[in-house]
């Protein structure tokens, strides 16, 4: 494990990459005895810099490799979960400074976002379907401000999960109009269909990414608050985006988001 001094250090320098746009040596490099307990926390100290410096507020949490698709893409075999800022929510139809990020990728997601607060241990997928107000059709910017090449799931969480922004748009759904397992989506780039996929393929179901969270933050004292916007896992593998290119998704019963960088 790192030291407090180490810790402090590495979200210093993740909070200036945020704000320069740069790539940083991969961390695992330069401290192999790094452990994941080491990468929340300094996840955590990360967040309250930036929050501090640019203003806001934390208005939700993403989570990530839940499915079998991120897992073999990124040759994690576990989730992580990563932190929204409110300057990170973003509404479909925006256009979107490329030069915001150091690196662009797109996923499809469903956000979730609560109406009951939740608080692990022991939450179950029919603790977060009551705790839900309504899904929403989402898409995640990737940012990762970390070479990519080897990183280890040490790396990513450090890196606030690779948490760029998210693009919201489509119906609020209530989860009893939809099985939720069997929403599919068709993402675009541009005029071509670039990947589909189906959120059963996150966990057998994508609450339970929302239930794991909740008892991931248990371990660290932490819980879901009310009005939290969750984007629970990908169902599409990273698409990489350039500059000038417009991004749909198509979502089956839930309507569209749309972006475009420029």
């Amino acid at each position: 494990m790192l030291e407090q001094q180490q810790i402090e250090a590495i979200a210093h320098e993740l909070v200036q990459a945020d704000r320069e746009r740069t790539i940083l040596p991969r961390l695992t490099k330069r401290y192999p005895e790094m452990v994941v307990e080491d990468s929340y926390a300094i996840q955590k100290l990360w967040s309250d810099r930036r929050l501090e410096e640019r203003g806001g507020r934390l208005v939700g949490h993403k989570i990530g490799l839940t499915s079998k698709v991120m897992q073999l893409a990124t040759g994690i075999t576990e989730p992580d979960y990563g932190v929204i800022h409110d300057d990170m929510v973003l509404e479909s139809g925006s256009v979107i400074e490329f030069d915001r990020f150091s690196n662009v990728r797109i996923e499809v997601e469903l956000a979730f976002v609560l109406a009951k607060p939740l608080t692990g241990p022991n939450v179950t997928i029919f603790d977060v379907l009551d705790a839900t107000a309504y899904v929403v059709p989402a898409l995640e910017v990737l940012n990762s401000h970390l070479e990519l090449e080897g990183r280890t799931i040490v790396d990513t969480i450090s890196d606030n999960a690779a948490m760029g922004a998210m693009v919201v748009g489509g119906r609020p759904v209530p989860v009893g109009e939809v099985d939720l397992r069997w929403v599919s989506a068709l993402l675009y780039r541009n005029e071509g269909i670039e990947d589909s996929g189906v959120a059963g393929t996150v966990l057998g179901h994508p609450a339970m990414g929302v239930a794991w969270l909740a008892n991931k933050l248990a371990q660290h004292g932490q819980s879901l608050d009310a009005g939290e916007i969750i984007l629970a896992g990908s169902f599409t593998k990273p698409m990489w985006v350039e500059r000038g290119d417009t991004v749909h998704a198509e979502y089956s019963g839930l309507g569209s988001v749309t972006c475009r960088f420029i």
